[in-house]
C-alpha cells in the first residue's frame, strides 16, 4: 500500500470566526433540528423489518452485510439520503469496503493494531469498519450513525451476525451504539470531551479516556457537517497516539462535499500530517496521526 504522499497542513495563525473559504460557508438549504442524542442497546434491535444477510469478499477476507428496506425501515423512498432525516446509513458505501481493505493492510505492514484500543466509527451504517476492528481484539467499538433506526434494524443486527460468525470468544469487544448528530452526541460518547482541545497540544489532559481509533467512510460529503464532523473529533481524539482512518471521494457530485474541501478546512484548522494511504475505486483513504 502506498504510503510515501504526505500533505503537511499548517495550522492558521489565530481561530477566527471566518474560515476564509467561500466553498464551505455558502449559504445551504435550512435543515430541520437533528434527532435527539440517544444511545441504543443491543437489546433494542428491530424484530418487526425484514433483515437479510449476504458475504462480501475483501480480498480474502469475508465479512456479512445486511439489507433492510429504506421505506419498511424509515418510511422513505429507496434514496441515498435525506440531507438533515436520513443520512444514507442503510446503504453500503463503497468506502466502507475500501476503508476495511486499508485497515487489514495496514495490520499486515506493521503500521496498526486494534489489540486492547479503543474505537469509534463515525457514520457507521453497515458497520463494516468497526467489525473489522472487533475481529482484530480492539477492546471497545463503539458505533454511531445519524439515526437510531438505522442502528436498531441494520447496525446491530449486523454486528452481531458477523461476531457470532468469527469473533473469537476470548477476544469479544466491548461493543455500544450511539445515534445523533456530530454537534451534539459528543455529549453520550463515554470517551469524548465536553470541549475541543487542539490536537497539537501535548497536555495530557483528559487523555485516559479518548479514543485510540477513529474510523470513518464517506462522512465527509456535506460540506456543512464537516466543520462539526472535525469538531468531535478533537473531543474523541486520544493524544499524541491517536490515529483517525478516513475513507472518502475527491468530489461528491450533488452535495458538494469531498476530500478536497475537507483538507483544506484542516489546513485553515490545525496542524497536522494527513498521510495519504491508498486510491482504490475512487475512494481516496487517509489516516491522520498526531503529531
Amino acid at each position: 500500500m502506498a504510503t510515501n504522499t504526505s500533505f503537511q497542513l499548517f495550522s492558521s495563525s489565530k481561530d477566527k470566526p471566518s474560515l476564509g473559504l467561500g466553498f464551505l460557508e455558502s449559504s445551504e438549504p435550512q435543515l430541520p433540528p437533528p434527532p435527539p442524542s440517544v444511545e441504543v442497546l443491543s437489546s433494542e434491535v428491530s424484530s418487526s423489518v425484514k433483515y437479510t444477510v449476504e458475504p462480501v469478499n475483501l480480498d480474502g477476507l469475508t465479512l456479512l452485510k445486511g439489507r433492510v428496506s429504506t421505506k419498511e425501515v424509515l418510511g422513505l423512498p429507496n434514496s441515498d439520503l435525506v440531507p438533515g432525516i436520513y443520512e444514507g446509513g442503510l446503504k453500503l458505501w463503497e468506502g466502507s469496503l475500501d476503508l476495511v481493505k486499508a485497515l487489514r493492510s495496514e495490520i499486515q505492514n506493521g503500521c496498526l493494531s486494534f489489540e486492547g484500543k479503543r474505537v469509534l466509527e463515525l457514520g457507521c451504517g453497515h458497520g463494516l469498519p468497526g467489525i473489522f476492528a472487533c475481529l482484530e481484539s480492539a477492546a471497545e467499538v463503539h458505533f454511531q450513525d445519524f439515526n437510531a433506526e438505522v442502528l436498531r434494524c441494520l447496525t446491530i443486527p449486523n454486528v452481531n451476525a458477523n461476531l457470532l460468525e468469527k469473533a473469537k470468544p476470548e477476544t469479544v469487544s466491548e461493543v455500544r451504539f450511539f445515534a445523533g448528530d456530530w454537534g451534539e452526541i459528543h455529549q453520550l460518547l463515554p470517551h469524548a470531551r465536553e470541549s475541543e482541545i487542539n490536537l497539537t497540544s501535548s497536555s495530557e489532559h483528559g487523555q485516559a479516556s479518548a479514543y485510540d481509533v477513529i474510523l470513518m467512510a464517506e462522512t465527509i460529503y456535506s460540506i456543512s457537517a464537516q466543520r462539526n464532523l472535525y469538531g468531535l473529533i478533537k473531543k474523541c481524539m486520544n493524544q499524541p497516539n491517536g490515529v483517525v482512518y478516513l475513507a472518502g471521494k475527491k468530489h461528491y457530485f450533488g452535495v458538494g462535499g469531498g476530500t478536497r474541501q475537507f483538507l483544506s478546512m484542516l489546513e485553515k484548522e490545525g496542524n497536522l500530517i494527513l498521510y495519504r494511504r491508498d486510491y482504490v475505486s475512487g475512494t481516496r483513504i487517509y489516516s491522520l496521526p498526531i503529531e
